[in-house]
C-alpha cells in the first residue's frame, strides 16, 4: 500500500515508518521542517513538506494514497499546558484526513488512554466520554470512528500515557525533569494510581497490524501493560536520580506539579485483550520500569 504518515519524525513515527517500509509497504513522510525532512528521508521514506495547519495539502496528499497513519500531534503546545489547543489542530487534521480517505481505505489515528477511568482497567469497548484531561482529545477519535459509516476503513488506537523508549519526551521526561527541579520524585497520596505502559516498538507494530487488518470502526488499546503504580514509576526515577521520594498531599498537587498535577492523578490502567487476539498483535518490548532504569530519562 501506499500510506501517508503524519508525525513521521517523530518518537512513534521513527519507528512507525521503518516498520511499514519493512512490510513492504511505500510510505510518504510529513515533515514540518528541514530537519524532520533529513529524518524522514533518512528513514527511507518519500517526503512531503508541510503541518497540521497545512489543510490543503493535508487534503492532497491523502487523496493520492491507500492508507492513512495519523501519528502527529502538537507536543510542544500539548505540553506547554494548552492541551486543548493541540487536540483542537488534531481534530480540523483528523476531518481533512477523513473527508479525502474514501473506498475503504483505512485511516488510524493515534488516540490515548489519558484521562479514561472507568474504576478498573479500561478495555476496547468501552467507550469514551468528553470528561476531565481525555475530553479535549475524545472528540478527534469520535469523529474518526465515525467515518466508518462513510465507507472509510477507520479505527483509532488508544494508546498508554506513556508510550517510551530511548528519545521518549513525554509523560516520564516530564515527570523526571520536575524531580530534578524539586529535588525529590513526588506521587500524590500513597501511589497507588496506575498508568498503563507500551514500548514504541510495539506500538509501531501494532499500527502496521491497524492498517492492514483492522476491522472498520475498531477500538485498538497500545497497552502492554496494563497497569504501573505511579509509586513503582516514582521510585524507579528516585534510583536513577538519586533522588529520593516522596508522598506530595493532593491539596499541594498544583503547587509541586504545576500544569501536570492532573496527569500524575490519572489512573489509567488498560488491558488489550481485544486488540491481540483481533489483530494478533504480541508485545515483546521492554517495560517502562526497564527503560527508567537503563537511563533513558536522565
Amino acid at each position: 500500500m501506499r500510506i501517508l504518515v503524519t508525525g513521521a519524525s517523530g518518537f512513534i513515527g521513527g519507528t512507525t515508518v521503518p516498520e511499514l517500509i519493512a512490510a513492504g509497504h511505500d510510505v510518504i513522510g510529513l515533515a514540518r521542517s528541514d530537519a524532520a525532512a533529513e529524518t524522514v528521508a533518512a528513514l527511507g521514506a518519500t517526503v512531503v513538506r508541510g503541518s497540521l495547519d497545512d489543510l490543503d495539502l493535508l487534503a492532497s496528499t491523502a487523496a493520492d494514497t491507500d492508507a492513512v497513519v495519523h501519528l502527529a500531534f502538537k507536543h510542544d503546545l500539548a505540553f506547554s499546558g494548552d492541551f486543548a489547543g493541540a487536540a483542537e489542530a488534531d481534530l480540523a487534521a483528523i476531518r481533512t484526513l477523513g473527508a479525502s480517505v474514501g473506498g475503504e481505505r483505512a485511516l488510524v489515528i493515534a488516540s490515548g488512554l489519558a484521562g479514561l477511568s472507568f474504576g478498573r482497567p479500561t478495555t476496547e469497548d468501552d467507550v469514551a466520554t468528553a470528561t476531565g484531561h481525555a475530553s479535549p482529545r475524545v472528540a478527534g477519535a469520535t469523529a474518526a470512528l465515525e467515518l466508518a459509516d462513510h465507507g472509510v476503513r477507520s479505527s483509532i488506537v488508544r494508546l498508554a500515557p506513556t508510550v517510551h523508549g530511548e528519545g521518549d519526551g513525554g509523560f516520564v521526561q516530564t515527570y523526571a525533569a520536575i524531580a530534578r527541579d524539586k529535588g525529590v520524585v513526588g506521587y500524590l497520596g500513597e501511589g497507588t494510581n496506575r498508568w498503563s505502559a507500551v514500548h514504541r516498538s510495539d506500538a509501531a507494530t501494532l499500527f502496521r497490524l491497524a492498517i492492514e487488518k483492522a476491522e472498520p470502526g475498531s477500538v485498538l488499546h497500545g497497552s502492554a501493560e496494563v497497569g504501573i503504580p505511579i509509586r513503582d514509576i516514582a521510585e524507579a526515577v528516585g534510583r536513577h536520580l538519586d533522588l529520593p521520594t516522596a508522598s506530595i498531599d493532593p491539596d499541594d498537587a498544583a503547587d509541586h506539579f504545576g500544569w501536570f498535577a492532573g496527569f500524575i492523578a490519572m489512573d489509567a490502567a488498560a488491558t488489550s485483550t481485544l486488540t491481540q487476539e483481533r489483530l494478533g498483535w504480541t508485545p515483546t518490548g521492554p517495560t517502562l520500569l526497564d527503560d527508567i532504569e537503563a537511563g533513558f530519562y536522565g
